[in-house]
């Protein structure tokens, strides 16, 4: 096993091609990862952080849990404790032999072959034997669960006051004042009321987490009964044959018997070793782990193929074994988390800070001067009162109701999400880049034109193409040099409909091979001996042929060819980019099948074809072949040296067959997107590998470029030697493209290379880039860039290319069609369709909104305007006219209720017209919130009602002066029965006028610029909100509750309220709803004023 240490960034090859040529210090990139996604126990501190992957488990995504991991250091006792999992599994693994047999031993042991695999009756049994192949569910520690519940959010606080009000009823109290007694009952019901809360959000959660993993199973290809199928990876079982290709991830355990010679495997999701391990069919090593003949389950193929057998699924793998002795839960904050509890520590430190300061008045001036008016048990409550008031108890069930909430829009909408950071991120997102294949374009490739030598011909004339055998050599190269295959269950469909287990390339060209005759009569005539696959470096695929029937010789060479080939001879075929083989070839076959001499004119007309073809946005592919004498082979096609013999023979003498232009149309959603993301000022790149007429023209489809051809500017336009300004009509990073055009550029990955600092400054700049033939060490370039100039990147892809720019970007989006390394790599997948991004985005945006509306609902009433009954109590002697019992009733049941379903509010309709969040100044709770709680509507609230309840005491013969100063003192010629009682009511009236101003307060929160008749809170669709409706009646009922029952009048020192005091509050709202329209009104009117500048 490898020692433990810090993993750097992915490795796709011995050396990174650009590390020489960059100056400036490498940015060390991580990501975040679901609780599933990884077992390696190394880790590194970085912009995106890690999750502990001890308790990884394959594919299974926590979308709204508080058990994600967001730590960025990994816990060396934890580390330990991994280390000692692998350590005992090794252990139990040393007895196995799988490594160690031969092939056709193991085969014969699990009583299954290659071309026919098992049998529906062994996979029966077998399933019967070991089981499905998924790990067991860790335990549950039933107790911790019970205590998170009960302490999670403001818990430990609401049994804390409940306890010491408790106390302060008995023994303190003398005599014992029922209203204490009630109170704390009270405080103990809200905890309890919580805690079930926490524990039906944890079962809802789970809920929603269940149904998500549904939508993204694994599959993997294997052979049953002589056909291949496509299954679900919990359904493979000990001897299925698995047929495994660049990108795929290992369902179980396999003992490889067939191998390609490029084939590497990425196992640091076990080891921590960042470069990929290349397979082998024969045992290199006695030890399980450490052999190259095996596979192990949750390991990626990022190049060639191979063949296994499994031989270990579910618990009984490596994988399972590690995971069964380190899957514990593990608690994290996600930075929406953090930014609450930051928010938390600003309230609870005014809030400790009041606290001590009635303490200390008391303590130095009350018990002295005025012994009589606060006693201890009264100290208790009051300090009890100043904690409830200031704490937003309904905080934590907004927060979890807005993860639910937006878990399952999500889900509706068809993005899955791996944590809550990803829908944090996304609201925060400057800049996309996105690959073109499956992501931009529809991913169903078919060829439209070929070429053979000088003329071109259209795919549904095929068969009327040149004299000859020139069509069926290209026929030959295309269905040969092919890893597609027809998939047995429609094979005898017709050929549109045929499904084809390959990329998209692959199956475009093995169907136009089809159309011209049968590819497996071609597979019949010749044998595959080695292939090499296609990479996104070399852009090009191999395969060697030898021959197996002499008719294949009159298919894929010339009469005069064919006449010398001999038996050893093998047949080279190549398919690949243009710009890449055309400098490799020396020949061309002609219209009438012959081989003819490239010369530069022949050379300068292909080219010309290619780059038309490329214009119009077509995928351009050069198929060639070489016939190769046995002499100029020296080695075996199984041993390691072969694969440097046959890229050294296609370096040269290759004879060009012909081209293929495949058109990959664009999705037809995607102008529209591009327009949507432009206007939330969000820039769009396209990252490709193909060639840049392609690219271009792609993007100009696409929406990506707006420009014309005349106004795109190449790398020309970067200056090396001064910092330039490029982009204009910018505004804080959101386009306006009123006042000048975008600004636009198309660069290749060679040109990328030789960019120095100056030169990435200015490119950064633009508006619209398109970044063609990049490889993934140039795509991951990119992402650091843009990152390193403080910009929130997104990466968009689906191949094995694009995986560690996917790690790499602050988000990863990868499309459910994708590879399983992709996904793997990717924070977010896109179900269905790159459009649905539009709205992650707008839910992104709508979380942090919506629990800015939250916190701006809570404060005015159930912070500011309770906290000064109290402290008018202890400074100025007067009573305290709100009771410490009624200020939890606000805090824990008129105002939860309304804060929740905030939660519900939907996304307003500017949220795509407004520029990014940046996460380092756009806090959840800044300045301009507080002024809008605190000094705009709390102190409206609080001074009506203070207003209010003084107006009805004086009403009732009980002047202000009366009170003012008096410390509990009668004041003359009122009796003190009739003073409580009219207390008791003004206390109530300040109640109601709380709750009845902050229906109003509600209807105002709901948009932070529009105003409420353009976002109705019912009667659209799109804007309303109808839950608003019941909380509203939900806080009448609770106000009636408590103040209209008699024997709880008596008991809580409530009392029945007029009714005009549920109407004259009713005009105080209205009052602040109207005020609050005005404002945005301004807002909206002077969008640079001074009014905007102090919106939240």
């Amino acid at each position: 096993m490898a020692d433990i240490e810090k993993s750097s960034r992915v490795h796709w090859g011995a050396t990174d091609e650009e590390a020489a040529k960059n100056t400036r210090p490498t940015v060390q990139l991580s990501r975040s990862n679901s609780k599933s996604s990884q077992m390696s126990i190394h880790n590194m501190p970085n912009r995106r952080t890690s999750v502990d992957p001890g308790k990884a488990l394959p594919i299974q995504y926590r979308t709204v849990s508080y058990d994600i991991d967001e730590s960025t250091r990994e816990d060396f006792s934890k580390a330990q404790k991994v280390q000692k999992a692998k350590d005992s599994a090794v252990k139990e693994l040393s007895s196995l032999d799988w490594h160690i047999l031969s092939g056709e031993e193991v085969l014969r042991r699990l009583s299954t072959s290659i071309k026919d695999g098992l049998s529906e009756d062994q996979v029966k049994r077998r399933v019967t034997e070991y089981g499905r192949n998924v790990p067991t569910p860790p335990k549950t520690h039933y107790f911790k669960t019970i205590m998170g519940y009960c302490f999670k959010g403001f818990g430990s606080i609401l049994l804390l006051g409940s306890i010491l009000v408790f106390i302060s009823w008995k023994p303190l109290g003398e005599p014992p004042s029922q209203a204490n007694l009630a109170l704390a009952i009270v405080l103990l019901a809200v905890f309890l009321i919580q805690a079930a809360f926490n524990a039906w959000q944890d079962w809802s959660s789970s809920r929603v987490m269940a149904s998500i993993t549904t939508l993204l199973s694994e599959s993997c290809l294997i052979m049953r009964e002589s056909s291949q199928i496509t299954v679900a990876s919990s359904e493979v079982v000990p001897g299925d044959i698995v047929f495994i290709k660049a990108g795929n991830k290992l369902p179980a355990d396999c003992r490889f018997v067939e191998v390609s010679s490029d084939a590497k495997f990425d196992r640091s999701i076990l080891t921590g070793e960042s470069a990929p391990l290349s397979g082998t069919s024969e045992s290199t090593d006695t030890n399980y782990l450490e052999t190259k003949c095996i596979g192990l389950q949750g390991t990626h193929c990022v190049s060639g193929s191979a063949t296994g057998v499994v031989v270990a699924t579910g618990d009984r793998t490596v994988f399972g074994r590690i995971a069964k002795l380190t899957n514990e839960p593990k608690t994290g904050m996600t930075t929406l988390e953090r930014e609450l509890l930051r928010f938390v520590i600003i309230i609870c430190s005014i809030m400790f800070s009041m606290i001590i300061l009635v303490i200390v008045l008391w303590a130095s001036w009350l018990r002295t001067a005025h012994p009589n008016w606060i006693n201890v048990p009264t100290l208790i409550v009051d300090c009890v009162s100043v904690a409830i008031a200031f704490i937003p108890e309904g905080l934590p069930i907004a927060l979890a109701a807005s993860l639910t909430i937006t878990a399952n829009l999500m889900r509706k909408n068809n993005v899955l999400c791996k944590s809550l950071k990803t829908v944090e991120t996304l609201g925060a997102v400057s800049v996309i880049c996105t690959d073109k294949t499956g992501t931009l374009t529809k991913n169903k490739m078919y060829v439209t034109e070929y070429s053979i030598a000088d003329r071109k011909f259209t795919s549904s004339l095929a068969s009327e193409g040149p004299s000859g055998n020139a069509i069926q050599q290209l026929r030959t190269v295309a269905g040969m040099c092919n890893s597609g295959d027809f998939d047995a269950s429609t094979i005898n469909s017709s050929l549109p409909e045929r499904k084809i287990n390959g990329d998209a390339t692959d199956q475009a060209i093995l169907r136009f091979s089809e159309s011209i005759g049968a590819v497996s009569e071609l597979r019949q005539l010749w044998k595959k001996e080695f292939e090499l696959a296609f990479n996104s470096k070399n852009k090009f695929m191999i395969r060697m042929l030898s021959l197996s029937d002499p008719d294949g010789l009159t298919f894929a060479l010339s009469p005069k060819e064919a006449a010398t080939f001999e038996p050893g001879h093998t047949l080279l075929t190549i398919k690949g980019a243009p710009d890449m083989l055309i400098g490799r070839c020396t020949h061309f076959i002609n219209n009438d099948g012959d081989t003819d001499t490239l010369d530069r004119s022949k050379r300068a007309v292909i080219e010309d074809i290619k780059n038309q073809w490329s214009s119009q946005g077509k995928r351009v592919i050069l198929l060639a072949r070489r016939v190769i004498s046995k002499e100029q082979l020296q080695s075996s096609p199984s041993s390691n040296s072969f694969e440097v013999e046959v890229m050294d023979l296609a370096r040269s003498g290759l004879t060009i067959v012909g081209m293929v232009g495949i058109v990959d149309p664009p999705r037809d959603e995607i102008p529209e997107v591009m327009r949507i993301l432009r206007g939330a000022g969000i820039r769009i790149f396209m990252v490709t590998g193909d060639f840049a007429l392609t690219a271009e023209a792609i993007a100009r489809e696409c929406g990506i470029i707006t420009n014309d051809s005349s106004m795109i500017q190449t790398i020309s336009n970067l200056h090396r030697g001064e910092s330039r300004s490029i982009t204009k009509g910018k505004e804080n990073g959101h386009p306006l493209y009123e006042g000048a055009p975008p600004t636009s550029i198309v660069l290749s990955g060679p040109e990328l290379i030789t960019l120095n600092d100056i030169q990435w400054e200015q490119l950064c700049q633009y508006d619209e880039i398109v970044f063609a033939r990049t490889t993934p060490e140039q795509k991951l370039r990119i992402v650091r860039e843009f990152q390193a100039r403080e910009k929130i990147v997104g990466m968009t892809g689906d191949g094995v290319n694009d995986a560690p720019s996917l790690k790499a970007a602050d988000i990863g989006i990868a499309l459910g069609s994708g590879s399983d390394i992709a996904i793997e790599a990717a924070d977010m997948v896109l179900l269905d369709s790159f459009s649905a991004i539009v709205e992650a985005v707008k839910y992104g945006r709508m979380v942090f909104d919506n629990l800015k509306k939250t916190v701006a609902y809570l404060l005015p009433a159930g912070s500011f305007s309770e906290f000064w009954p109290v402290m008018t109590n202890i400074l100025f002697g007067l009573p305290q006219v709100l009771s410490s019992f009624l200020m939890i009733i606000i805090c824990c049941f008129t105002d939860c209720f309304a804060a929740t379903v905030l939660a519900y509010e939907k996304p307003e309709a500017d949220v795509l017209l407004r520029k990014p969040r940046d996460p380092r100044t756009d806090r959840l709770v800044d300045w301009q919130l507080m002024l809008q709680a605190y000094g705009f509507v709390g102190i409206i609230e609080t001074l009506s009602s203070f207003a209010m309840a003084y107006w009805y005491l004086q009403r009732n013969g009980i002047t202000f002066s009366d009170l003012w100063f008096q410390y509990g003192n009668t004041p003359a010629g009122l009796d003190p029965t009739f003073i409580a009682a009219r207390l008791n009511e003004a206390s109530s009236i300040y109640f109601v006028n709380l709750v009845v101003m902050q229906w109003f307060n509600l209807m105002a929160v709901r948009t932070r610029r529009l105003s409420i008749f353009s976002h109705p809170p019912a009667f659209n669709p799109e804007t309303q909100n109808l839950y608003l409706f019941p909380a509203i009646l939900f806080a009448l009922a609770m106000a009636v509750f408590w103040l209209y029952i008699p024997q709880l009048q008596s008991a809580l020192g409530t009392s029945m309220v007029p009714a005009q005091q549920f109407f004259l509050p009713a005009t105080f709202g209205f009052g602040v709803l109207i005020l609050d329209e005005a404002r945005k009104a301004g807002v909206r009117r002077w969008p640079e004023g001074l009014l905007a500048k102090c919106a939240w």
